[in-house]
């Protein structure tokens, strides 16, 4: 068994090409480009329990080599994934049920009839690999870079594959981001952590591709810092996954959640004050700035237009033809990855970042909301809208971490801000400025509205 540590990036043809004469991997290519042609058979059952699972089972042909491999439930964090990898050498293109027992064998398919194991789809494709070597540092780095181009094959269905794969085979992870963000400069790679595997299930069932993470798991006596850490991967993971759908099949609603979740990390950054400088966080806060001033005027007129729905799809693979999504996704992920906002900080600020949130999060919650003064807004429900960004940070914190809170009905006081939320996008109207007024006072009226601002 071995460790998989890799970075997945889609691209077009024609940057697969680029890519192999790139003068970034020209420099460090130690091994010259290699190419063989691979295919692979995939095994589940006809419930799909493997994929249950998070398994995937296949034999690989590679020459005139066959590769048993069995890869196991990992971790997906932004498109950097983690998975432990077993292989076995056998003799023909058929799978040996002897070598799935003892410790490679997830628990829970402990009870599973192997011989149910069926072909289901194949993935055949041309990999071009190569040796990429140099010195970061004092460390050196060694990463494996493939470009496939193939297919994936289920049945009557199939969808090509064109991508990039960075392994790490000697090094820190961070040297992968660190690489995959120098190509994404003048190239269009798009981060995303769907598997070879994921993509022949989705092609049996189109949501068979799991958009929702692990909610970030929290405590009231976590740090800030690394609490803030877990709910920004979340957010960006998220992110880079409604992307990679709604690329797939263009359905509305995930083009939505795309931008909400931009909006949501946005909100997050620029709510933790010294604990994360402006400065620290300038060029993330820019690039967001950048992304979400072109797509969410688009999200607020296609809640209005029908047109503007059925022209999203279309403008949003022309975005994905550019660099902005993928390079932004690649530096947010190397910001976090060496907490980037810890540096240069004030000793307040190295406090506030090292403070319990269960002491830090009522304090940022009664201050935002005190300086909301929705009273204000009950008398002038027209300028409602100037006040979206602060509503913005305390439901980004509401969502995913009033489970350390210790305050009466939050979930209801979280319902009830998401609908002003809504009120506060709409256009000006006396039906729109009327209910705005009612959903001020229903808000101010909640008891947990009120602890908030005697905290």
């Amino acid at each position: 068994m071995h460790k998989e540590t890799e970075i997945k990036l889609r691209v077009s043809r024609e940057t697969l090409t680029l890519l192999r004469d790139h003068p970034l991997l020209k420099k460090r290519n130690k091994s010259g480009w290699e190419r063989r042609e691979l295919t692979n058979q995939y095994f589940d059952t006809p419930e799909r329990d493997l994929a249950k699972a998070k398994v995937a089972l296949r034999v690989r042909r590679d020459g005139e080599a066959f590769i048993q491999t069995l890869k196991t439930r990992g971790q997906s964090v932004a498109g950097l994934s983690e998975r432990n990898e077993f292989d076995w050498p056998v003799t023909k293109a058929k799978l040996d049920l002897k070598k799935l027992d003892g410790e490679c064998w997830p628990a829970q398919l402990a009870e599973l009839d192997k011989k149910n194991l069926k072909p289901i789809f194949t993935t055949d494709f041309i990999r071009e690999r190569a040796e990429i070597v140099w010195g970061r540092g004092k460390t050196r780095v060694v990463i494996e870079a493939a470009l496939d181009l193939g297919s994936v094959v289920a049945g009557k269905q199939q969808e090509e594959i064109c991508e990039l794969e960075l392994e790490l085979r000697e090094g820190e992870p961070a040297a992968l981001l660190e690489l995959a963000a120098e190509l994404a400069a003048d190239l269009a790679l798009m981060p995303c952590d769907i598997s070879k595997a994921e993509r022949g299930y989705r092609l049996f069932d189109a949501n068979s591709y799991s958009l929702s993470l692990p909610a970030p798991t929290l405590s009231a006596e976590m740090p800030l810092d690394d609490a803030f850490c877990a709910i920004a991967w979340h957010l960006l993971g998220s992110s880079q996954r409604l992307a990679e759908q709604y690329r797939f099949n263009g359905h509305w609603r995930l083009l939505f959640d795309w931008v909400d979740q931009l909006v949501q990390l946005r909100a997050l950054v620029s709510s933790l004050g010294q604990a994360a400088p402006r400065t620290s966080s300038h060029e993330l806060r820019t690039a967001l700035d950048a992304l979400l001033a072109d797509w969410r005027p688009r999200i607020l007129e296609g809640q209005q237009e029908q047109s503007v729905r059925q022209a999203a799809q279309a403008q949003f693979l022309e975005e994905l033809t550019g660099t902005r999504w993928g390079l932004f996704s690649l530096n947010a992920s190397r910001w976090l990855l060496a907490r980037t906002w810890t540096t240069d900080r004030t000793t307040r600020g190295n406090r506030q970042g090292a403070a319990q949130l269960g002491n830090w999060l009522p304090r940022l919650l009664g201050e935002e909301a005190t300086a909301l003064q929705l009273g204000r807004y009950q008398q002038q429900p027209e300028d409602l809208g100037e006040q979206m960004p602060r509503v913005e940070r305390l439901q980004v914190w509401l969502h995913l971490a009033r489970s350390v809170l210790d305050l009466p009905e939050l979930d209801r006081l979280y319902g009830e801000l998401n609908k002003l939320y809504e009120l506060a996008a709409l256009t000006i109207q006396d039906d729109v400025l009327e209910q705005r007024v009612q959903q001020i006072i229903t808000v101010f009226q909640s008891r947990a509205w009120k602890t908030l601002l005697r905290l």
